[in-house]
C-alpha cells in the first residue's frame, strides 16, 4: 500500500472504530460484533506498524476504553489500567513473542517462567482498592487512568471479598493494596434477565458483557444485587520489586496469593513451559468454551516471569509482554477486491465477493456469496468496499453488511452482466434471479468443468463431478482456472467438507497444474477434439520456433495456424480444423487461457526417447519425495512412456511411495501392487 492511501486508510480505520467503542465501552450498545470490531482494530494496528509516521496519541491503538459516565464520582487509578493486544493467527503469535524476546534480550521458556494463560471472559474490567485489608473502593476502567467509582455496586458480588483472609506468614500485606480482575454474568443468568424484560416489554441486551456492563452501572445498588454477578480476580497492581520481596516472582504465583487472600480466581487458568503449549491450551479451550457457564472469546498470554513482564514495558494502550489470542471469529471485516459472476448448474448467475483473505469460522476464506443481485442493491455492496463477512452456524461465508464510513470515493458500483459470462447468450431476469438465456449453458458449463478434471486430461485426484457440482452451488468457481485459485478456507466451509478434504483437494489441484501439452489440449473441450486429434496438434505446435511451456505460448501458436495450416494435419478434415481455429479466436477462451496461465498451469512436450523403459506402464504417487517434486517425477515417468494416474486400481503397476505416504499406499498393499521406495524409483526412471 501506497503512504498516502495508508494514511488515509487509517484516518478512516480510527474514526470507525472511535464510533463503535464509544458506543460499546460508554453506551452499553453494541453497534457490531465484537468480532467485526477487533479485525477492523487489526487492520489499523498493522496499518501502524508498517506506517509508524502515521501513529498518532488518538488513535484507538494508543487508549484504553470510554469516558466515565455521568452519575458516578471519578476514581484515579494508582498505575494505568491496561488493555491487552489481539492476536488471530499462529503468525501474530509468533510475531509478538519475537518482539518481546527482542526487547529483553532473551528467549522466553521453561528457565525464566515460560507463559501463564488466563481464559479471557467478556466482562468488565474492575480495579478493588483494600486498605488495611478492608475494601475501600472499586471501580471501572474507564479511559485506563480515571474510572467511574461503583463501590456499593461491587460490594453486592458475593466473589469480591470485602475484607481480605488473614495475611500469609511469607506475605506482609502493603497498608494499600490494589487488586484488578473481571465482572461477567453466568449464560445462564443472561438468558433469565433478558426472559424477564422481554416479558416486561423491554429491550433485551444483546449479550452478556453488556449486562453486565449495565448492571455495574446501576445507580441503584439493588438492581444490581438482583443480576447475581460474577468475578474473577487476575492481577495485583504492584511493582515486580515489591512483589519480589515478598518472594512473588510470577504471574502464576499472584494468582496463587490472590486464591488464598480469599479472591475467587479462574480454575482453569494454566501455566505452560513452551510456546507450543501456548496453542495447545488455546486450541483445547475453543473446542471447550461451550461447556462453560460463562462466554469467553479467546485466551491472554502472559509473559510468567514479572520482572522480564515490567523490562518489557508498554506499547500504547498495551503492556508489551502479554496478549489477547483470540478465538477464531464467526464475524470479520474485510476488503472486497471483485466481485465476479457465476454461472451455476442450472444457469443462473452468482455474484461473489472475492475478498482480501481473513479469518472467519476458523479458516481462512476469500470468497462469499452475495446471492443475488437484489441483496447487492439493498446492501449497496461495491468493489473496494469493506465488508463484515459472517459465518453464522458454519454456512457458506457471506457478506452481510457495508461499512459506508470507510469510502473513498473509489468505490465501484456492480451491474448484473447484460451477457453470459460462459457463452456470451444474453441474460435474462427471472424473478429475484439472472439467468442465462441458452437454456443449454448450465449443463454445458458442467461437462466441459468434468472433462477438464477427467483422466485423460488434467486427472485431479478428488475432484469428480459432485466436487465440481457443489464448487458451481457455491459460486466458487466461474470455469476450470477458478479450481487453481481456491484456498482451504473457501472448500472447507461447504456442507459435507471439512479441513482435511480441503487440503487434499487443495494439493491436489496443486500439483496437477503441470501436464503434457496433448492433455492439455484435449482439456480445453474443443468440439470434435479427443485425445488422437490432441496428440497430433501438441506434435504439430512442438515443432515451433519458440518452446512452448505455458498456455499463452500454446495460444500463440494456434493464432498463427490458418485454417489451411490446420487441414494439412493427417486426420484433420475441414469441420475439424474450423472448430480449432474458431476457438482459439474466441475472446473468452482467449482470456481463460490467459487466466490458466496466471493461475501457474504450466504444460511440457513429452520428449521422444529411444528408451521407453516404462512404456505403458502405470504408475500412482504418494507421498513427498525428497530428491525431486512430485510434478517432476510425474514429467520423467511420461517421457519414458509411462503414464501417472490419480488413483490405485486394477490396473496400476507401481506407487511410488514418499514420506508421509496417504491411503493409496494401504491400498496399493491391500490389492499387491509393486510399491517403489524413492530410491528404487530414481533407480529405475535412470536405468
Amino acid at each position: 500500500m501506497k503512504e498516502r492511501d495508508a494514511k488515509e486508510r487509517i484516518e478512516k480505520l480510527k474514526e470507525e472504530i472511535r464510533k463503535h467503542r464509544y458506543a460499546y465501552h460508554v453506551l452499553d450498545k453494541q453497534t457490531i460484533s465484537p468480532e467485526a470490531l477487533d479485525s477492523l482494530k487489526k487492520e489499523l494496528f498493522d496499518l501502524e506498524q508498517e506506517f509508524p509516521q502515521f501513529i498518532a496519541p488518538d488513535s484507538p491503538t494508543q487508549r484504553v476504553g470510554g469516558k466515565p459516565l455521568k452519575g458516578f464520582e471519578e476514581a484515579r487509578h494508582d498505575t494505568p489500567m491496561l488493555s491487552f493486544n489481539d492476536a488471530f493467527t499462529r503468525e501474530d503469535m509468533v510475531r509478538w513473542v519475537r518482539r518481546v524476546e527482542d526487547v529483553v534480550g532473551e528467549k522466553i521458556g521453561g528457565r525464566n517462567g515460560g507463559f501463564y494463560c488466563e481464559l479471557k471472559l467478556d466482562g468488565l474490567a474492575i480495579e478493588l482498592v483494600y486498605e488495611d485489608g478492608v475494601l475501600v473502593q472499586g471501580s471501572t476502567r474507564g479511559d485506563g487512568r480515571i474510572g467511574e467509582d461503583i463501590t456499593n455496586n461491587l460490594r453486592t458480588i458475593e466473589a469480591v471479598p470485602l475484607k481480605l483472609q488473614i495475611p500469609i506468614s511469607n506475605f506482609q500485606l502493603p497498608n494499600r493494596l490494589v487488586v484488578r480482575g473481571e465482572v461477567f454474568l453466568s449464560k445462564e443468568e443472561f438468558e433469565r434477565v433478558n426472559e424477564e424484560r422481554e416479558a416486561r416489554g423491554e429491550s433485551v441486551y444483546a449479550n452478556p458483557r453488556n449486562l453486565a456492563a449495565g448492571s455495574l452501572r446501576q445507580l441503584d445498588p439493588k438492581i444490581t444485587a438482583e443480576r447475581n454477578l460474577d468475578s474473577f480476580a487476575y492481577d495485583i497492581a504492584l511493582p515486580s520489586e515489591v512483589l519480589a520481596y515478598a518472594g512473588i516472582k510470577l504471574h502464576e504465583e499472584e494468582h496463587n496469593l490472590l486464591h488464598k487472600l480469599g479472591f475467587k480466581t479462574n480454575p482453569h487458568n494454566k501455566r505452560v513451559k513452551s510456546f507450543e503449549e501456548v496453542f495447545e491450551f488455546r486450541d483445547e479451550w475453543e473446542k471447550k468454551r461451550g461447556k462453560l457457564p460463562y462466554e469467553i472469546d479467546g485466551v491472554v498470554v502472559i509473559v510468567n516471569n514479572n520482572k522480564l513482564f515490567e523490562e518489557a514495558g508498554v506499547v500504547g494502550k498495551a503492556p508489551r509482554a502479554a496478549i489477547a489470542y483470540k478465538f477464531s471469529p464467526k464475524e470479520a471485516a474485510t476488503r472486497i477486491k471483485n466481485i465476479s459472476f457465476q454461472v451455476g448448474r442450472t444457469g443462473v448467475i452468482t455474484p461473489v465477493a472475492e475478498l482480501d483473505p481473513v479469518e472467519v469460522g476458523g479458516v481462512t476464506i476469500s470468497h462469499a456469496t452475495l446471492h443475488n443481485f437484489d441483496q447487492i442493491e439493498r446492501l449497496d455492496v461495491r468493489v473496494g468496499d469493506t465488508v463484515v463477512v459472517s459465518r453464522a452456524g458454519d454456512v457458506i461465508p457471506q457478506v452481510t453488511r457495508v461499512l459506508k464510513n470507510l469510502r473513498t470515493g473509489g468505490e465501484k458500483k456492480v451491474r448484473p452482466p447484460k451477457t453470459c459470462p460462459v457463452d456470451g447468450s444474453p441474460v435474462k431476469r427471472d424473478g429475484a434471479l439472472y439467468k442465462c438465456s441458452n437454456k443449454r449453458c448450465g449443463a454445458r458449463h458442467r461437462e466441459l468443468l468434468y472433462h477438464f478434471v477427467s483422466r485423460g486430461a488434467f486427472d485431479i485426484e478428488g475432484v469428480g463431478e459432485k466436487i465440481i457440482d457443489a464448487f458451481l452451488d457455491a459460486g466458487l468457481i466461474r470455469d476450470a482456472a477458478d479450481l487453481f485459485e481456491l484456498q482451504k478456507g473457501d472448500i472447507a466451509v461447504l456442507e459435507g467438507f471439512g479441513e482435511k478434504s480441503a487440503e487434499n483437494i487443495v494439493r491436489e489441484t496443486q500439483e496437477s497444474r503441470e501436464i503434457p501439452l496433448s492433455r492439455f489440449i484435449y482439456s480445453l473441450g474443443i468440439q470434435h477434439i479427443g485425445e488422437e486429434t490432441s496428440a497430433l496438434l501438441a506434435k504439430q505446435i512442438s515443432n515451433f520456433q519458440f518452446p512452448i511451456s505455458r498456455p499463452k505460448d500454446a495460444l500463440r501458436a494456434f493464432l498463427k495456424l490458418s485454417v489451411e495450416d490446420l487441414q494439412n494435419i493427417p486426420s484433420i478434415g475441414t469441420v475439424v480444423a474450423k472448430s480449432i481455429y474458431d476457438w482459439f479466436r474466441e475472446k473468452r477462451n482467449r482470456d481463460f487461457l490467459q487466466r490458466l496461465d496466471k493461475a501457474g498451469v504450466r504444460v511440457f512436450v513429452r520428449k521422444h526417447r529411444e528408451s521407453k523403459v516404462l512404456e505403458g506402464k502405470k504408475f500412482v504417487l504418494t507421498g513427498s519425495l525428497s530428491g525431486m517434486t512430485r510434478e517432476e517425477a510425474k514429467r520423467k515417468i511420461e517421457e519414458l512412456g509411462g503414464d501417472v494416474t490419480g488413483s490405485v486400481s486394477g490396473e496400476t503397476d507401481y506407487v511410488v511411495a514418499g514420506e508421509n505416504p496417504g491411503s493409496k499406499l494401504d491400498e496399493a498393499k491391500k490389492r499387491r501392487i509393486k510399491i517403489l521406495s524413492e530410491e528404487e524409483f530414481q533407480s529405475l526412471i535412470s536405468g
